[in-house]
């Protein structure tokens, strides 16, 4: 990891530059240098990047959930001391995302999700019987991406060591079961925070017709496209992902 990781407290996140403040929502499988890209970029731009590492294995399992990340961001911007925040989140990240801003919408001025999860998402955290054959996990993790040589060594041996660790499995699971409770189809249209769609055409996890639904249920969103792109946007078309985020927030005057 290119950034140094801070620990205060109860929180462990990555900050780097100085101006607003874009909290970044990391997936379920997804480490902080996924978003390397996005961090390097939008701190040189007048923006204060933070990336939070998402207690995903280190909470009860009776508080495995959506929720309970959505409270753990709340707390996460008390303690910075932010006022208002924009939120960006791929996969389960764009769900604690949505989920926030429904819980806490003052604090949330603009809100980017890529590949979300809240609507439908295909085999989230399923799927694993085979766990212990690296090769059914290696092709696993290439599926993610329209690309698979995005899917390196590094985010295999990831992968495989999440759902070879029995803890770390049954919390994928949990909160996977969390993801489709908490559906978000009837709270969508009462959201009224200015939206970032950013998607994969290729998107094999959240289909594109998710980024549709989506773009359809929030009053104000815009929708954005990016082909030959799979699940992770700012992973596998870092250069395009950056350029039509940067001009979304230039043109909502974030």
């Amino acid at each position: 990891m290119a950034h140094l990781l801070k620990e205060e407290g109860d929180f462990k996140y990555i900050e780097v530059g100085e101006g607003t403040p874009i909290i970044v929502l990391h997936g379920l499988m997804g480490g902080l240098s996924n978003f390397d890209g996005v961090t390097d970029f939008f701190s040189e731009k007048g923006y204060k990047v933070l990336i939070p590492e998402l207690p995903i294995y280190t909470k009860p399992l009776l508080k495995t959930n959506v929720k309970t990340f959505a409270k753990y961001l709340h707390d996460f911007i008390e303690h910075k001391g932010f006022n208002s925040v924009l939120l960006l989140g791929n996969s389960l990240g764009g769900h604690i995302g949505l989920y926030h801003t429904k819980l806490f919408p003052e604090k949330v001025k603009g809100l980017i999700i890529t590949g979300s999860s809240g609507l439908y998402e295909s085999a989230m955290g399923g799927g694993y019987t085979k766990r212990s054959d690296y090769e059914v996990i290696k092709k696993k993790a290439q599926d993610v991406f329209y690309d698979p040589e995005v899917a390196t060594k590094e985010i295999v041996d990831e992968v495989y060591e999440t759902v070879n660790d029995r803890n770390k499995l049954i919390k994928t699971l949990a909160i996977a079961k969390s993801a489709i409770r908490h559906n978000m189809a009837k709270d969508l249209p009462k959201m009224q925070t200015p939206t970032c769609i950013i998607w994969g055409k290729n998107d094999t996890v959240t289909p594109p017709e998710v980024a549709t639904e989506f773009h359809e249920l929030l009053p104000d969103s815009e929708l954005f496209w990016i082909d030959k792109c799979g699940h992770a946007a700012m992973m596998e078309h870092p250069d395009q992902f950056n350029r039509i985020l940067f001009d979304w927030l230039r043109k909502r005057g974030f």
